[in-house]
């Protein structure tokens, strides 16, 4: 092993470039992976845009990506008293919280009430460097095992699945339930078929284009938000009634506005797409009717929960990969992401 590696720095706001930066250094409780398999997040996209100034990332240059799959390479100090191996396949999370705050402590660590104070707290790819380069180190606590038969690519897709997984929990799903699924992105389609794994009936993904077209390909019924009233459509199909959860995942003022509308009577809404802007709800349904809306962030614990249904395929993250760019077209794999005409679902880059 040389002592350097190619990384993704990001020098100012959508300023890209390829750099020799020396490899890091596994420090205890670490491991140094070969990075094998990135995927991006459109966290990663606003992030390199500049769209969260002074926050993520705290500064410039600055290196993204935190949805990844490797293999371990060396192993800091103590880091084999947790059963880790040179050698190991893994797939990584990026919050790398304190553990030792009352919200870690109750296992809620992705609401870590020491974020990003230095030295108790680090989130790879956002607050702290990321995974875009040839090698990466991550704390125990941020990786997981990768089970043979789950490709690094797929490996790459285990974090965002995590998350679906994460919101259809925070939905209180229950057996027999109707979901409703607002957005048909990456983290929209594993989100419905985590709403399957906790045992709803029905699964309704609204959204459109060829995201909306993959929804119902992979057998999910389907509403078309441009073909006219998405909320009428899901009363329609209900039979008046709603649906018992709403899962929002577009993360944008209307979607959150139709996912409450959308609602039975006693219906929950978790939303995990951010929105940008701020959003007018009408709030006496909110009352009238016992709605609920919860937030969503992150995962926190259901990396390992979402393992074997990636493997047993029942969490399809293989289906929504699209597109392989290696890491020295990452310009070119940032534009296709962005672009909505090239089709792109999940991209994955190999370092």
């Amino acid at each position: 092993m040389t002592d350097t590696m190619e990384a993704l720095v990001v020098l100012e706001p959508s300023v890209l470039e390829i750099h020799q930066v020396p490899i890091p250094v596994p420090g205890p409780n670490e491991v140094l992976a070969r990075v094998r398999s990135v995927s991006i997040c459109g966290t990663d996209a606003h992030l390199i845009h500049g769209d969260y100034p002074g926050f993520w990332p705290p500064a410039f240059p600055f290196t993204p990506g935190h949805e990844w799959a490797g293999e371990i390479v060396a192993l800091g100090e103590g880091a084999e008293k947790y059963g880790w191996n040179v050698g190991d396949r893994v797939a990584g999370t990026s919050h790398n919280a304190c553990g030792a705050c009352q919200k870690c402590v109750e296992g809620r660590y992705n609401l870590c009430e020491n974020y990003g104070k230095d030295g108790l707290h680090k989130q790879y790819g956002h607050s702290y460097q990321g995974v875009d380069a040839t090698y990466a180190v991550h704390n125990v606590k941020c990786i997981f095992r990768l089970p043979d038969s789950v490709s690094f690519d797929e490996g790459a897709v285990v974090d965002p699945a995590s998350i679906a997984l994460h919101v259809a929990r925070r939905g209180n799903i229950q057996p027999g339930d109707t979901v409703v699924v607002t957005g048909a992105g990456a983290v929209g389609l594993l989100a419905g078929d985590s709403a399957l794994v906790c045992g709803a009936a029905r699964v309704i993904v609204a959204g459109r284009g060829y995201r909306l077209d993959k929804a119902a390909q992979m057998g999910f019924e389907t509403v078309d938000t441009t073909a006219g009233d998405p909320v009428a459509a899901v009363r329609a199909m209900t039979g008046g009634l709603g649906a018992d959860v709403v899962l929002e995942c577009a993360g944008v003022p209307e979607t959150l506005q139709w996912a409450m509308a959308m609602l039975r009577r006693g219906g929950r809404c978790a939303m995990v797409g951010i929105p940008t802007a701020a959003v007018p709800l009408t709030i006496q349904p909110l009352v009238l009717d016992e709605l609920e809306l919860v937030g969503s962030r992150a995962s926190a614990g259901e990396m390992r929960r979402v393992m074997p249904f990636v493997a047993n395929h029942k969490v399809r993250v293989g289906e929504l990969i699209t597109h392989h760019f290696a890491l020295s077209d990452y310009q070119a794999a940032l534009d296709t992401f962005n672009d909505r005409a090239s089709g792109a679902i999940k991209i994955i880059v190999h370092p």
